[in-house]
């Protein structure tokens, strides 16, 4: 969400953009109702600090912003919609666990980067290796994003212990490339590995918060911000957008193989399947 993003920003923009920040912050209803002049002077600063806060986010302006702005807080739901009740029934759960993951994607479509994802793709089409590093819930989302690219014919592997992956960042080599998840980018044993890697002559390309310690150490940032909420059910959502980022890059660099690799791929899922079948036909009549 942009107030999220804006948010994580605060500590990298200049005193006076900081001003138009904060007074977003305090009250974004009245930030999309009002005009550009009232919003420089709710913050004291001028319009064209206003124009240039838009801009350093991203936006081109201040109808940019503005739109952007009344688009997140729409898909905001309100919190008696989508907070967890000791009463509630399972259609409650059922409802309100599914609206918290459509809006997390709805949340993901209209924040994420499609420079940033064409970027992540040329450097994950031209690599040697590509390693994946996460910790945590943002390890699984490694494990997964290992699953998915392995099948793209370039040497692909998932760490998630910190460890571990410091080595392997350690040895690896320029056209080597590196993506590093987190959830909220700041770990510091990831931020370290990621350091080492970069050293290494390695291409980083981060799926994180925006304005975090990993983005900003990335060559590739791809920016993921979504609606933070201290409710503990949230990450559920947050690692769903996550693995929805993991499948584009996935999708993205088959198609950037060609027709030719599509063929192979559908000719090792027919000997997969192939097998699966004559091992299901030795379970049903094994030989005596």
């Amino acid at each position: 969400m942009l107030l999220d993003s804006i948010r994580n920003r605060l500590d990298s923009f200049s005193k006076s953009e900081r001003k138009v920040a904060l007074a977003v912050l305090a009250n974004p209803e009245l930030t999309i109702s009002e005009n550009i002049t009232a919003l420089a002077k709710q913050a004291q600063v001028s319009e064209p600090t206003v124009v240039r806060f838009c801009r350093s986010i991203g936006l081109e302006g201040w109808h940019g912003f503005k739109l952007k702005l009344a688009q997140g807080l729409a898909l905001t739901p309100k919190a008696s919609e989508s907070t967890m009740l000791q009463d509630d029934l399972a259609s409650d759960l059922v409802d309100k666990i599914c609206n918290r993951s459509v809006n997390a994607l709805l949340d993901l479509r209209s924040s994420l980067r499609v420079k940033s994802v064409e970027l992540a793709l040329d450097k994950l089409a031209s690599a040697n290796k590509i390693e994946f590093y996460g910790q945590g819930s943002s390890g699984i989302i490694a494990s997964d994003a290992q699953h998915k690219f392995f099948r793209s014919g370039v040497p692909t592997v998932a760490y998630s212990d910190p460890h571990i992956h410091s080595i392997s960042a350690a040895l690896l080599k320029p056209g080597d490339a590196v993506v590093a998840i987190s959830q909220r980018g700041n770990n510091t044993a990831l931020l370290r590995s990621v350091r080492l890697a970069k050293k290494a002559g390695a291409d980083i390309i981060a799926l994180a918060p925006s304005g975090t310690p990993l983005i900003e150490m990335a060559n590739v940032p791809v920016e993921i911000d979504l609606l933070f909420e201290t409710d503990p059910y949230t990450p559920i959502s947050a690692r769903l957008a996550y693995l929805v980022v993991i499948d584009i890059l996935a999708v993205g660099l088959a198609l950037r193989k060609g027709p030719e690799f599509r063929r192979k791929m559908l000719s090792a899922q027919k000997a997969l399947q192939k097998v699966d079948m004559e091992f299901d036909s030795f379970l049903q009549h094994p030989a005596r």
